[in-house]
């Protein structure tokens, strides 16, 4: 197909605005339209040069009547009295000039509305060699982003930002996993992992069963991404143990089958220094009762050794089945005269012991079913991204003590053991409400791990995806080492911040109205952020939405004594929340 088949005449380069290389403006022609978001090209001849062709996005559009003076005039005009003409004007942001000679776009210049080759050289995709789907533009093209800058190439991290409950950040970040998984931009995409944290409901306990609403148009959507409209193919999930229940069965109620549960026993939390993780909260690391905490830790490592077969550990005589009777321990050595010198450090006073005991303690009732000896200790209790790509840990159910402390643990394991194993396959880690694990103020154990992947998790092969209502409020080192950032949906007040710098004016006031679906793209080789709705999962978000839960599924498998002897029947169709209006 020739080019003139592939592009539209929409107008000419106003001569009444000034035009420069960086922006300009289009008088529309009356017989056709531009809106925000569309692509156009211009070209103009230079001597000895040749042509030189303009690429640009469509930022504003405005419209008004051409020799109305008054407001009242329009009536007039309306009626036919006062003659005037309608002229609308587009503004365009330059985003590429090739060759690069960066001369102003000539007025009068004919101005077309950019497609096929001239759409991707507009947008960068033809420098692509890995493109990576992330939805559909205004003109219902596709939009890539590239995969050098999501797999440590030459950049890694994605920042996705909005206000909780409409933006669809959850959806827009976990379509992103399947583009990257099944996209074909990733050499050995069957290595790479991808660990998500659930923090908002059972909704991520369905990844592995297909939408009931998935019809030919949503497949053809997918299609046109180059995406099957499936579901993820290989997931294990995780969720904490049911309180107060002695088998291990895991604390879910939507799913039946397939979710292992997960917990850490004594001897574990004391060999593997992981008292640190229970005082999470950002501002802990300003007081001085951050010494005791790792003297703490330094004698639980070494004074701890295992006992049985159900995790319990023997800390300097003592043996500790439950999180409370360490914690004793704990308080009864650091207290104690004779011990506490060497417990809780030679110049530690009394006052900043007891800031640390009366914390430790209530640390207890969030803690104690995550941190057990009793219970029959298996393999698959352990949270792991070795078996399956996808590994949800369903953490809603907890306090948000607890949360830190799974988020951070869990964070840290998996960043030692891909470091361990060297360069290879990506793991790719999904955290919802980044703001309240690394904010931007203080510091804590959780923190440190977060920046430590920002800024080494790309030599690594650990990227971060992670998702925020207010980026203001997140550290800015993990923000600005982020290479791709993700706007949907914004509070008027969080969209003046400078976070949103790399929005232009007219999108910042855009991200106030954008819809379920719409989400502002930025990276590093296209200069305006690009605007894309996304198609609707493919996989179940809800129980309302699941069909056949897969009988056989990639989750870690349990002990005999402690599966579920319901795991075998069907679950139910629907549920008594049906009606609620989808998550996306």
């Amino acid at each position: 197909m020739d080019q003139e088949t592939l592009t539209t005449v929409v107008g000419r380069v106003a001569g009444t605005e000034d035009s420069t290389p960086l922006q300009f403006c289009v008088a529309i022609d009356p017989e056709a339209y531009l809106q925000l978001d569309d692509v156009v090209v211009t070209r103009r001849q230079l001597p000895g040069l040749g042509e030189v062709t303009s690429y640009g996005v469509v930022t504003q559009v405005s419209a008004r009547h051409e020799g109305a003076s008054f407001g009242s005039d329009v009536f007039l005009i309306s009626d036919g009295v006062l003659p005037a003409q309608v002229q609308e004007i587009a503004e365009i942001a330059t985003t590429r000039v090739e060759p690069e000679c960066y001369v102003p776009p000539k007025p009068g210049s004919v101005v077309e509305r950019a497609k096929g080759e001239d759409r991707a050289q507009a947008l960068y995709f033809d420098n692509m060699t890995r493109q990576v789907a992330v939805g559909l533009g205004r003109d219902g093209e596709p939009v890539y982003l590239n995969m050098d800058f999501l797999d440590g190439t030459r950049g890694a991290h994605v920042s996705i930002s909005g206000v909780s409950g409409v933006a669809t950040k959850t959806s827009f970040a976990l379509f992103l996993l399947h583009s990257i998984f099944r996209g074909g931009a990733l050499p050995n995409a069957h290595n790479a992992k991808a660990l998500v944290f659930s923090v908002k409901g059972e909704d991520l306990l369905f990844l592995d069963t297909p939408n009931v609403h998935l019809d030919e148009k949503l497949t053809g959507e997918y299609l046109k991404l180059g995406l099957p409209a499936e579901p993820f193919a290989s997931v294990g999930f995780y969720a904490p143990p049911t309180p107060s229940d002695t088998t291990g069965k895991p604390y879910v109620t939507g799913r039946t089958s397939g979710v292992g549960a997960f917990w850490w026993t004594i001897a574990e939390f004391c060999a593997q220094d992981l008292l640190p993780y229970v005082f999470a909260d950002a501002e802990d690391e300003r007081n001085q009762y951050t010494m005791v905490i790792h003297q703490v830790a330094n004698r639980l490592h070494h004074d701890s050794t295992p006992a049985g077969k159900d995790g319990a550990a023997t800390v300097d005589g003592v043996l500790c089945r439950t999180y409370a009777e360490l914690i004793d321990v704990i308080c009864d050595r650091v207290t104690d005269e004779e011990t506490r010198a060497s417990w809780a450090g030679a110049v530690t006073g009394a006052g900043t012991v007891n800031a640390f005991i009366r914390r430790l303690r209530s640390s207890q009732r969030a803690l104690n079913g995550l941190i057990r000896g009793d219970l029959a200790d298996h393999p698959a209790r352990k949270l792991s991204t070795e078996n399956q790509q996808v590994t949800v840990v369903d953490i809603h159910n907890l306090v948000e003590r607890a949360q830190r402390f799974v988020v951070g643990v869990t964070l840290a394991a998996e960043t030692a053991r891909k470091e361990a194993a060297g360069p290879g396959g990506l793991l790719f880690t999904m955290l919802d409400e980044l703001n309240k694990y690394a904010p931007r103020e203080g510091s804590s154990p959780i923190k440190e791990v977060l920046l430590d992947i920002a800024e080494r998790g790309r030599s690594l092969g650990v990227i971060l995806i992670g998702a925020q209502q207010t980026a203001s409020e997140v550290e800015r080192r993990i923000v600005s080492n982020s290479s791709v950032r993700i706007v949907g949906r914004l509070d008027a007040a969080e969209a003046s911040r400078p976070e949103y710098g790399f929005l232009p004016a007219s999108q910042r006031v855009r991200a106030t109205l954008a819809t379920p679906g719409t989400m502002f793209v930025s990276q590093p080789e296209i200069p305006v952020p690009i605007a894309v709705g996304f198609p609707f999962p493919a996989w179940a978000t809800r129980l309302s939405e699941a069909g056949q839960v897969p009988a056989a599924t990639a989750a870690p498998a349990t002990s005999k004594k402690n599966s579920d002897p319901f795991a075998g029947l069907p679950s139910r169709g629907s549920d008594p929340f049906g009606d609620d209006p989808p998550p996306f």
